[in-house]
C-alpha cells in the first residue's frame, strides 16, 4: 500500500489466544506471570500499534483496515472516531447501544468495554485497527488491566444480547457498517489473498 501497488484493504481476523503489547508496553498491567500464560496456552507478543496490553482470541472480531488516510483526507482523530462508529453501528445491528468515551478510545456499554482501537501510521497509511468482542471468552481479560485501565470490565455482543451469535453474521454486519461509515466498501480478503495481489 505504501508503494501504491494496491488499494486500501480490510483484513478480518479471528486470532488464536494472544496478549499483545502496544508501543507503550503494558507488562506492568499483566496480573499473572508469563509461566501462567504458557500453561494457559496464551502467547505474549509485542505489536507496533499504539496503546498498552490487550487480549485477542477466538470469537473476537479483529479488523485491520489498511487505509491511506491522506488520500481519503482523514485526520487521525476523525479516523479513530470512524472506527468507533463502525463498532457502534455493528453493535446496534444486534440491539446493543454502544457509546464512545471522552477519555478512552473504544466503545462502551455502560461501564463495560465492548471494543478497542489501536493504530499505527506510516507515511499516511493507517494499519492495525480494532477488536470487537463478539462471542469470545472474556476470562483472559481478567488476567490484565485491559488497555492499561485498572478495574475495567470487558463485555461482548453475546453477553449484552444474552443470546448466541454467529461470527459469520457479526462479520457481515461489521462489513456493512464499515462500508457505510467510511463511504465505500473495501473488499474483505484473507491475509494470504491480499499478499498474493502484491
Amino acid at each position: 500500500r505504501l508503494a501504491g501497488r494496491c488499494g486500501d484493504a480490510l483484513l478480518l481476523l479471528e486470532p488464536p489466544p494472544v496478549f499483545t503489547l502496544g508501543r507503550h508496553g503494558g507488562r506492568e498491567h499483566l496480573m499473572v506471570d508469563e509461566a501462567f500464560l504458557v500453561r494457559a496456552g496464551v502467547d505474549l507478543v509485542s505489536a507496533s500499534r499504539g496503546g498498552s496490553v490487550t487480549y485477542h482470541g477466538p470469537g473476537q472480531l479483529v479488523a485491520y483496515p489498511i487505509v491511506h488516510l491522506a488520500r481519503r483526507r482523514l485526520g487521525v482523530a476523525d479516523y479513530v472516531a470512524a472506527l468507533e462508529d463502525v463498532m457502534r453501528a455493528t453493535a446496534a445491528h444486534f440491539g446493543v447501544a454502544a457509546v464512545r468515551s471522552a477519555r478512552n478510545p473504544g466503545v462502551w456499554v455502560g461501564p463495560r468495554k465492548l471494543g478497542s482501537v489501536g493504530l499505527c501510521l506510516r507515511r499516511g497509511v493507517a494499519f492495525h485497527g480494532l477488536a470487537l468482542n463478539a462471542v469470545n471468552d472474556l476470562t483472559p481479560f481478567g488476567w490484565v488491566n485491559p488497555c492499561g485501565l485498572a478495574g475495567v470490565e470487558m463485555t461482548s455482543l453475546a453477553r449484552e444480547t444474552g443470546r448466541p451469535l454467529s461470527m459469520a453474521v457479526v462479520r457481515e454486519a461489521f462489513k456493512a457498517a464499515f462500508a457505510t461509515v467510511l463511504e465505500g466498501a473495501l473488499e474483505p480478503c484473507t491475509l494470504e489473498d491480499w499478499k498474493a495481489r502484491l
